[in-house]
């Protein structure tokens, strides 16, 4: 039972570590469905967790922080929509200058409120306990209920649920097949009298707003107060699921689930012995494990995975 309440915690790990590049994902997926290439998930999960964190040590209240995180990487976004759909520039280009924008950004303000002793150790989103409708106890089903699915906090559940209602939205409705044909076939799409621009633009922020949650998880669930570049490449990470899970809600979701599980893995691993060979296994070796990944990923999947036909392409209406 030991075991397997080790397994228990190693999932309870990769659950924790998986919802903000989830929220990232999701995110980039909403974009790239429509066509607008969105590599800038990085920096809007940067600025949202330092703008959540920052907001929260201000009012005193994490929900209120989580609408102001969410709304800070929506301003990103449309910046972002606005290059890149109404001006057609180039959106590789607008991706990276948000993050370098981000980074200096939060560099610049973080330090000075933290150096005035902003901090949001009390702060932060707190856990969800289940009913007490099983014991606890050591048993299977009372171990998978108490230490699993139970005490995470409210984002964590929603992420998944989002997926859920992600596929719902694109399988049964009229603006999911709308956004879809946006990044398939725009030119079908302004035929029919639908705007490409508009449509584009609202999965845009709306990316934005679940990139916004990503961020808010970072400094407000997932941990409390912002650090400087408390990201640390997660936004990354989180376009190589992307590309992995095929743009498709379910595939963004396991991938996101292995890139976590990695990640907890390596955390777990750290100190231990090669095989009882006397030898210890580099912590920087094992923490290189999700990032390596990440670079495999991109190498291998990049050129055949099927991406929307339209993405990254500014077609003349």
């Amino acid at each position: 039972m030991d075991n397997f309440e080790q397994w228990i915690l190693l999932l309870d790990s990769t659950i924790r570590i998986a919802t903000p590049l989830l929220f990232a994902a999701l995110a980039g997926m909403l974009s790239e469905r429509s066509g607008i290439i969105d590599i800038g998930l990085e920096g809007k999960m940067l600025v949202s967790a330092f703008a959540g964190a920052a907001w929260a040590a201000h009012s005193g209240s994490p929900w209120q922080a989580v609408l102001v995180a969410m709304a800070a990487a929506m301003s990103l976004s449309m910046l972002h929509a606005f290059a890149c759909i109404t001006h057609k520039g180039d959106q590789i280009i607008s991706g990276v200058a948000i993050n370098m924008l981000a980074l200096a950004i939060t560099a610049m303000l973080g330090q000075r409120l933290i150096y005035q002793g902003v901090l949001t150790d009390d702060l932060r989103l707190m856990p969800l306990a289940f009913p007490e409708l099983l014991p606890h106890d050591d048993t299977i089903v009372s171990l998978i209920y108490w230490q699993l699915l139970s005490g995470h906090n409210a984002l964590v559940y929603f992420a998944f649920v989002t997926v859920l209602l992600l596929v719902v939205f694109f399988k049964f409705s009229p603006l999911g097949k709308r956004l879809s044909a946006a990044g398939e076939n725009p030119l079908a799409l302004n035929r029919s009298g639908v705007s490409v621009e508009l449509t584009r633009y609202l999965s845009v922020l709306a990316g934005g707003a679940l990139c916004g949650l990503a961020g808010a998880y970072l400094s407000l669930g997932h941990g409390a107060g912002f650090v400087d570049n408390m990201t640390v490449g997660k936004g990354f990470i989180a376009l190589a699921a992307l590309i992995f899970g095929q743009w498709r809600p379910v595939g963004v979701m396991l991938s996101c689930l292995l890139f976590g599980f990695l990640d907890a893995l390596s955390i777990r691993m750290q100190g231990i012995e090669f095989f009882d060979s006397g030898y210890i296994i580099p912590v920087q070796l094992i923490e290189m494990l999700p990032y390596v990944l990440t670079v495999l990923v991109l190498a291998g999947f990049i050129g055949s995975s099927s991406a929307p036909k339209a993405l990254g392409v500014h077609d003349k209406f």
